[in-house]
């Protein structure tokens, strides 16, 4: 679709010689309703230079157009110039292109456009893996697969909460409340016990907040009884992250968390010192953002305790000099905005032209039914419960629908995690979205079953066809037979593939390519029930075939851009 764009912004650019054809190509808008074409072009724009009204503009520049291969007719309406493709063409030209690369339409085979470094998932050591932990998981997960099938080559990092007084106040609850023996035979889950029954107590007796603080202070000055439990916790919690991150499908290149910058902040702190950003602040080190209208960032406590803040500035510092990016994005929850634009902000004052290629890519919570999740009152619902409820309910499904469905069990995991990752990706990431079985499991509605039972549908097609992959050179294509209203609204709905990953990067916004899954799992549908594919005259069958083909590629493609497999029988 992007090539018949170009043309009718180079059409146009012989007829409006004050704009260039890149200014009128991005001018160029795609109709909501296909009744107004395939292509609008607003005059609006161009009212001032003219000095006219923009309709008549528009009726000018059509009336001048001349005839093209790609544009079957023009219309004017009001201050628009509207272009419909020629049909013939349009098929042939997209068909061609997903046919030919097959699994690799809209998906990169180099990475050449620089590195994009992407911080995501990001869990707290020592806490659970809760559904809340789910949205920076596969958000980042999804923009990671974006970007590199833009053609970037991406670095996925789990920056591990595994430093901060938390620790501190662990270590206090283990002595007091626990033991070797039940943290290692309960795991993760004796870990929160002790972690909530801190703050509890903590309440009673305010003194143990202190004993916390001393503790991650001795953690910080490199104290080897601290620092053995510290290390015993993060090696409990990581075996148990991984479990869910196989699960998931999701994998990182670096798991460098907030304690690998313990060695490296104070080259930092000093650097902003030298810079003279740093006042003393009732014994703190803060840099002041007054005039950003914002509050002073905290770089150091009174205790000289390092902060977020000061992991932060020191992580983008190394990362810059590490990877060299062209991004470095960032995916936590919005309530950590004003965190994000202060160490930005400073990173700016010390000097750094790339502090403009730091993304926040902020989202909304979630939450199930009850409210929203706290870790410190334990009131979490743990991410690897969702996903196997999720899984023995998809197997359940399955029983009853296709009980001699061979492979259930595997089928009902891909089915199962997948429908989860999609109904958190459907809608904009901002948004904050409550948890509902009945929609996530709805095999009818925009969800994640219904598009992967549409690729199902398509692999069932081609297997009745006794289609091989291989042998799609072979297909004897009539595109003029390609001309339904059907047939074309899946045509079209191809052809806009990799336009809509190039806008969920430049959006941030893997809910793009959910809704366009959608969008051409309904256009398939229509088609399969409006027409007839496995019919006797070849000519019709494999101009046919080869759309089932081609949607089974990019339905494909589109799920992987997400996360999620693509089962061929549901």
């Amino acid at each position: 679709m992007n090539n018949f764009k170009i043309e009718i912004a180079k059409l146009l650019s012989n007829k409006i010689d004050y704009l260039n054809q890149d200014e009128i190509y991005n001018m160029l808008e795609i109709p909501t309703n296909t009744e107004m074409g395939d292509f609008a072009f607003p005059c609006f724009k161009l009212a001032k230079e003219l000095r006219k009204a923009p309709p008549i503009i528009a009726k000018e520049i059509k009336e001048s157009l001349g005839e093209s291969e790609i544009v079957e007719r023009t219309e004017n309406v009001n201050a628009y110039v509207n272009f419909f493709l020629n049909k013939m063409a349009l098929v042939k030209s997209i068909l061609s292109d997903v046919l030919e690369q097959k699994e690799y339409y809209g998906i990169s085979q180099t990475k050449e456009l620089g590195n994009i470094v992407i911080d995501y998932s990001s869990p707290n050591i020592a806490k659970p893996f809760h559904v809340g932990h789910l949205r920076s998981t596969v958000i980042g997960n999804s923009l990671y697969r974006i970007y590199e099938a833009l053609g970037y080559k991406c670095v996925g990092v789990n920056h591990l909460g595994d430093w901060g007084t938390q620790f501190g106040k662990l270590i206090v609850a283990y002595k007091k409340y626990s033991s070797k023996e039940d943290v290692e035979e309960k795991g993760i889950s004796e870990l929160l016990r002790i972690y909530v029954l801190f703050h509890d107590e903590a309440k009673k007796y305010p003194e143990m907040e202190q004993e916390a603080r001393d503790y991650f202070t001795k953690m910080e000055n490199g104290d080897e009884e601290a620092l053995a439990l510290w290390n015993w916790f993060k090696s409990v919690s990581l075996k148990e992250f991984e479990r869910v991150y196989d699960m998931l499908g999701v994998k990182f290149d670096s798991y460098n968390g907030e304690a690998f910058y313990n060695d490296k902040m104070s080259v930092v702190v000093k650097e902003l010192e030298d810079k003279g950003l740093i006042e003393i602040s009732e014994g703190a080190k803060i840099v002041r953002l007054d005039e950003e209208n914002m509050p002073p960032c905290l770089i150091t406590k009174n205790d000289g305790s390092s902060l977020y803040a000061t992991r932060d500035i020191t992580a983008a510092k190394y990362r810059k000099e590490t990877y060299d990016f062209k991004k470095c994005i960032i995916v936590t929850a919005l309530q950590q905005n004003l965190h994000f634009a202060q160490f930005f902000k400073v990173i700016e004052k010390m000097g750094y032209e790339w502090s403009k290629n730091l993304v926040h890519v902020p989202f909304g919570m979630v939450s199930m039914e009850g409210g929203k999740l706290s870790t410190r009152s334990g009131n979490v619902v743990f991410l690897e419960d969702i996903l196997n409820e999720s899984i023995q309910k998809t197997k359940k499904i399955i029983e009853e629908k296709n009980p001699d469905l061979l492979n259930k069990d595997e089928i009902a995991k891909q089915v199962g995690i997948g429908a989860v990752i999609f109904d958190d990706m459907y809608n904009n990431i901002i948004k904050d979205i409550q948890f509902s079985w009945e929609r996530v499991l709805n095999f009818d509605g925009e969800t994640g079953p219904y598009v992967q039972y549409t690729h199902a549908r398509a692999c069932s097609v081609l297997k009745k066809a006794n289609i091989n992959l291989n042998q799609i050179p072979q297909l004897d294509i009539d595109y003029s037979i390609i001309s339904d209203e059907a047939s074309i609204g899946v045509i079209k709905e191809l052809a806009v593939f990799e336009q809509t990953i190039r806008e969920a990067a430049h959006k941030y916004e893997p809910s793009y390519i959910a809704r366009y899954a959608v969008d051409l799992a309904q256009a398939f549908n229509k088609f399969y029930h409006d027409n007839a594919i496995l019919v006797e005259d070849h000519k019709v069958r494999d101009s046919r075939l080869a759309i089932v083909v081609a949607v089974k590629y990019v339905i494909k493609n589109a799920l992987f851009l997400l996360g999620i497999e693509a089962p061929s029988q549901m």
